[in-house]
């Protein structure tokens, strides 16, 4: 009777232990050399896929150019040569040239990598051709209104995925050239979309007009997870390009504020987003590219003094911990959403090259952050 109560006891015992050894490791702050391995192998991963398999979309393509910031942000660290060479390489096969549809925002993302590679290499004709099309977006009238019709796409930034692949690009090309004009441009009009397709009482956008009425299962209205993680993502390399004294930094400051504040209260048990934002449960599962760009602005606006540790570096952390859950073996990023327009479902195998991107832009972050 004693030995059998002994040895439950004993079982009791490494039960508990285990539960507490478990959690102490969960909880345990990543090391910026496991950071730094598992970017590499993402970003490994994506280079041996082009190689083997050849680029799914056109190598101007938006989704390829939102891949490019994270390799450029990860060619930036430790061991990050061969992904800043890829780009030159790529760069080098697109004659530095932006996408064919001249104001098409998806066109033009990759000006955003060609102007901080231009930055790197102090070489002006990786944005030669890129200038010449800003020039040409700076002097339209922009005076169209904003509804979803007459493929108002082409030539306005009236979707919020758009807040991503425009203003960026024009902010960079202000960093590269030193001319205030292009991040000037990029203001006003972000703030054109935003007094179009925010929402206010949500703190959240639209994707695009074509939403505004569209309810969810649960009556909620429906933001679409990466759509949202587009803007947060565009938002903070805005920020990255304005100086200190810029006129309308404090504003967009503010929005940064109030939207990370409502996308953090949106987080879900296991460090997710899911594809829909305010019904999780219509898409009950992790959806790594919203997750990917919320993880990579609340790390950006820790880095930058913008949000209180306390409050977020847990929320940051466990949305890490969750993108790395999300990588297979060989290192293939899983569970990011298949290009849409709305909250879709998703899968181990769903994989996209702007949800490596996303991946690789949080990773980065978070290194600077455990360095410091």
């Amino acid at each position: 009777m004693i030995t059998s109560l002994f040895k439950k006891l004993l079982v009791f015992l490494a039960v508990t232990l285990f539960v507490i050894t478990s959690h102490a490791v969960t909880a345990a702050d990543p090391k910026p050399k496991e950071v730094l391995k598992m970017m590499h192998r993402v970003a490994d991963w994506q280079l041996n896929d082009w190689k083997t398999k050849g680029f799914k979309y056109g190598k101007a393509d938006w989704t390829n150019g939102a891949c490019y910031t994270g390799l450029y942000s990860a060619g930036t660290l430790k061991g990050g040569k061969k992904y800043l060479q890829a780009l030159v390489n790529i760069g080098n096969d697109l004659g530095w040239n932006t996408g064919r549809r001249r104001f098409f925002a998806d066109d033009y993302c990759v000006g955003q990598t060609y102007a901080q590679l231009s930055v790197k290499y102090k070489d002006p004709k990786m944005i030669a051709p890129f200038i010449l099309l800003a020039d040409s977006i700076l002097a339209k009238p922009h005076d169209e209104p904003l509804n979803w019709k007459n493929s108002i796409q082409l030539r306005e930034w009236a979707w919020c995925d758009a807040l991503f692949m425009g203003p960026p690009s024009l902010a960079y090309l202000t960093t590269a050239t030193k001319n205030s004009k292009y991040l000037d441009m990029a203001a006003k009009l972000w703030w054109k979309t935003t007094d179009f397709l925010y929402d206010p009482s949500e703190q959240l956008y639209f994707r695009d007009e074509s939403y505004f009425n569209k309810k969810e299962k649960n009556g909620q209205k429906t933001f679409w997870s990466r759509g949202n993680g587009w803007v947060l993502g565009g938002l903070v390399r805005m920020l990255e390009n304005m100086p200190a004294n810029y006129p309308d930094k404090v504003r967009f400051e503010k929005l940064y504020k109030d939207m990370i504040a409502k996308v953090v209260s949106l987080q879900q048990a296991d460090g997710s987003w899911h594809a829909s934002l305010l019904d999780p449960e219509s898409f009950p599962v992790k959806e790594m590219s919203g997750t990917g760009f919320f993880c990579y602005a609340i790390l950006w606006g820790l880095n930058h003094g913008l949000l209180d540790k306390a409050t977020y570096w847990p929320v940051a952390k466990r949305a890490w911990d969750v993108m790395v859950s999300s990588v297979n073996a060989d290192g293939m990023l899983g569970y990011v959403q298949r290009i849409g327009a709305a909250p879709d479902k998703v899968n181990a195998e769903s994989t996209e090259v702007y949800g490596v991107g996303a991946f690789l832009l949080a990773g980065t972050q978070l290194y600077h952050y455990l360095k410091h």
